[in-house]
């Protein structure tokens, strides 16, 4: 050390303490091997450098505050209690409704991405989704048979509902059984499979998709498997796999949306008559609406407010939310009444009863159950919310690929497939890639949820996420359509899914709610180490036991935080190059942008809720934005496995590229715009130097990858049918998809014969007829082409003018009078 002197010393010993600083934060070392490391360097420094007495007392002094940290009961006495009592103020008031949602389901994957460090070998160690053969059985054979069946102009338009042989096919095959155990004669289909079938028949059918949806969701089905009495289930899930119970379930009324603890229907504890006895039982008065099945229902689904005014049945008078099953035969309700939502014919209506009496028995569960209802709704909403509109997003926007990558190829424009001109190549790109996203979110979700896991923010994500998807692909798919997409009648195959997309938007918890309060909102709480227990801690009744939670939470949380900023910095400066990821090949890249912006997400989130407290709770605005890197970053991570479990085809790289810079390109615009509009600006100034050091660095995708990605779906090959893969593509006269498919396979032979004419032919003048089929004729003559050539070339153009072709009515057939 001799040869370093004065300043020089100085500032290597402040460089190896900072130095050694951040390597043990970025490491996320504990509190007491951080002070040891800390402590040796001091040593070495008091032995081997001649510094001032005051720079080494410089030095001492953080290293005694961690020996001080160290020393619990000191720590608790000085930091620990006196923190408590300033965050008890902070922490916002919680209902009971808003605690039940938080704690249900399981943290997965959310959880890992919130820790800013996510464990790769747990995701794609996970087994992959796969069917059964009972199950690929009657994907390949009932699904096969009721897509056949369904005509859904028909539906939609002549009958406002499906046909009678419709629904006894659906009641006698089990597909309203697919989650209701064998025992009970159900299908007991896995979660795959259940959402396997829903995307064949939603690439079919809207109205049959969302009919075969409900009893397989949130509803009776799954209430009375999880907490109904064994008296309930062996009445009613017999009678529900055979089909002779249609169920619904009614939550949602004009005065209590999404808004649980306002619901205005009760049931008040009382005596009456129930079949010719008198009996303790509930008097229910309720007003509900969009409740899909209602007017076919036979056994109703009810949530509702329970009050015991006269203490039949203890001390307690509100008893909280409580679910229960009625008959619809039961005196005083009025049903049958329909919505018409956006002219797509699935059953769906209000419900209203006045002083409708049903004996305790009633309640989903028993009356020990009583009070337990919203936990129960929540809690099932984590499975039901992942798979069923997900589900029909998926298959919807699969069918609006396959269809728009066929159509764009045998559809021509100045002597050019319309998919070939750049701007349309840019929207099929993206809905190519928006659709391998929303596959692999809601298979690889689904294979979660087989392997045990109740996804509760993971649930709220893809609802969000995949009906938004599914919305842009919709609506990406009526743009390169044209003319062809807006004219309605039994040849369109896109107008019914354009318009059933604002349904899935609404339901089950409206898009713009489930972004700005739920998926940042619960997932911060619930996925996030440290937060729950702090708030846990910090309402314990037992005072000396929760503080002692809490230091230990509060502590741990502290050093997560420091340690999360390091990395948000470290991982920034490097593009996070260094950083393990399971993967060495081309995935690498993406494997580690999300380690980054896991880090930088959580580092932002920590001190957006230590400077806002309870007020971010209204700022919809950030939470949303918040949510949206979450979700950016749980999609992108869902691609990665489900290229995986796809076997890591090379193929599909261009689509898992775009998928994966376009997710992580969004994650970190959110993350500016939150920073933009963070309201604490020094704060935001602050975060952003450790979140965007060297700027905004990432890109979205390129216009010659989305090249790429428009030959795998304008030409007949593996990556084009997996990417479709569980659709209704069957060839036959009445399915659309079929005939697309089969006038894209002979585009290919058709193309070379069509480019002969027009070289040899019409540029010569050898051809002069404006049409192709007098084209066909004249080319013959001058033996351009061969009689071989020339009938395949007319079958070819025929198919094509059958497909491109648009329906006409007569004003009588539309109602209007000539």
């Amino acid at each position: 050390m001799s040869f370093l002197t004065g300043a020089a010393v100085a500032i290597f010993w402040l460089l190896l303490f900072f130095g050694l600083t951040l390597v043990l934060l970025y490491k996320r070392a504990l509190l007491w091997l951080f002070t040891l490391c800390m402590t040796g360097v001091l040593l070495a420094h008091a032995l081997l450098s001649s510094a001032s007495a005051v720079f080494t007392a410089l030095l001492a002094l953080p290293l005694l505050l961690l020996v001080l940290l160290n020393i619990k009961p000191l720590r608790v006495a000085l930091f620990t209690r006196p923190f408590l009592k300033k965050y008890l103020k902070l922490l916002p008031a919680m209902s009971s409704t808003e605690r039940e949602a938080l704690e249900a389901g399981t943290v997965w994957w959310d959880g890992e991405l919130f820790s800013g460090g996510p464990d790769w070998p747990k995701l794609m160690s996970a087994k992959a989704p796969a069917l059964s053969a009972e199950e690929k059985a009657f994907l390949d054979g009932p699904c096969e048979i009721l897509c056949k069946m369904l005509d859904d102009w028909d539906i939609t338009h002549r009958r406002g509902d499906l046909p009678p042989q419709v629904w006894a096919y659906l009641k006698s095959q089990g597909f309203f059984a697919m989650i209701i155990p064998k025992k009970y004669g159900g299908l007991e289909f896995s979660a795959y499979a259940h959402s396997s079938v829903l995307v064949k028949i939603a690439s079919r059918s809207t109205t049959a998709s969302s009919t075969i949806a409900v009893p397989n969701s949130l509803g009776p089905a799954e209430l009375l498997l999880h907490y109904g009495t064994q008296e309930q289930k062996d009445h009613y899930l017999p009678r529900l796999a055979r089909g002779e119970e249609v169920p619904c379930f009614a939550l949602t009324g004009p005065r209590a949306g999404s808004d649980a603890a306002s619901l205005p229907d009760t049931g008040v504890i009382c005596k009456g008559l129930w079949q010719g006895q008198e009996v303790i039982g509930l008097k229910l008065n309720f007003s509900k609406r969009y409740i899909t099945l209602a007017p076919v229902a036979t056994v109703i689904g009810l949530a509702f407010r329970m009050f015991d005014p006269d203490h039949l049945m203890g001390a307690s008078v509100d008893l909280g939310i409580t679910c229960a099953l009625i008959p619809r035969s039961a005196p005083g309700i009025d049903i049958g009444r329909r919505h018409f939502p956006l002219n797509i014919a699935f059953q769906n209506g209000p419900i209203h009863g006045q002083d409708v009496f049903v004996p305790l028995d009633c309640i989903i569960g028993g009356f020990k159950m009583a009070g337990q209802g919203w936990r129960m709704l929540v809690e099932q909403l984590s499975v039901g919310r992942c798979i069923s509109l997900p589900s029909n997003a998926t298959g919807g926007a699969k069918a609006a690929v396959y269809s728009s990558g066929a159509y764009t190829r045998i559809r021509r424009q100045f002597n050019s497939p319309v998919g070939r001109f750049e701007g349309v190549e840019q929207v099929l790109a993206r809905m190519a890639a928006r659709t391998y996203t929303m596959d692999a979110a809601r298979s690889v979700t689904a294979g979660a949820i087989d392997g045990g896991e109740k996804p509760s923010v993971p649930s709220a994500m893809l609802k969000y996420h995949v009906t938004e998807m599914a919305r842009m692909v919709t609506n990406d798919a009526m743009d390169v359509h044209g003319g062809k997409g807006i004219c309605i009648g039994p040849s369109n195959y896109l107008a019914r899914g354009y318009q059933s997309i604002p349904v899935a938007i609404t339901v089950e918890g409206a898009n713009i709610l489930t972004r700005s309060l739920i998926i940042f909102g619960q997932g911060a709480v619930r996925c996030h180490p440290y937060v729950l227990k702090e708030m846990n801690a910090a309402r314990n009744p037992n005072r000396e036991q929760g503080v002692r939670d809490f230091d230990r939470a509060l502590f741990g949380h502290i050093g997560f935080t420091l340690s999360n900023a390091v990395r948000s910095l470290i991982m920034a400066l490097s593009f996070a190059r260094f950083t393990t990821v399971p993967e060495q090949g081309p995935n690498k890249r993406y494997f580690q942008h999300i380690n980054r912006y896991s880090a930088s997400f959580a580092f932002a989130t920590d001190v957006a809720m230590l400077t806002l407290g309870g007020y971010l709770k209204k700022k919809e605005t950030l939470s949303g934005r918040l949510g949206d890197v979450l979700s950016s970053m749980y999609l992108a991570s869902m691609v990665l496995k489900h290229h995986q479990n796809q076997g890591s085809p090379q193929a599909d790289l261009p689509l898992v590229e775009w998928a994966c810079r376009s997710l992580m390109y969004q994650a970190q615009e959110q993350l500016h715009l939150f920073l933009r509009n963070f309201p604490v600006r020094p704060i935001a100034a602050f975060m952003r130097l450790f979140i965007f050091p060297r700027g905004l660095t990432y890109f979205a995708p390129s216009d010659r990858l989305g090249r790429s990605i428009v030959d795998l779906i304008m030409n007949p090959c593996e990556a084009r049918e997996r990417l479709t893969d569980q659709i209704y593509k069957t060839l036959d006269a009445a399915n659309p998809l079929g005939l697309l498919q089969e006038a894209l396979v002979l585009a290919q032979a058709a193309e070379p014969i069509e480019k002969r004419i027009r070289v040899e032919g019409v540029k010569t003048g050898r051809v002069n007829a404006l049409d192709l089929p007098g084209q066909i004729r004249q080319a013959l003559a001058a033996g351009i082409i061969n009689a071989e050539e020339s009938v395949l070339l007319q079958d070819y153009d025929a198919k094509v003018m059958h497909l491109i072709q648009v329906d006409d009515f007569a004003p009588n057939e539309l109602g209007v009078q000539a």
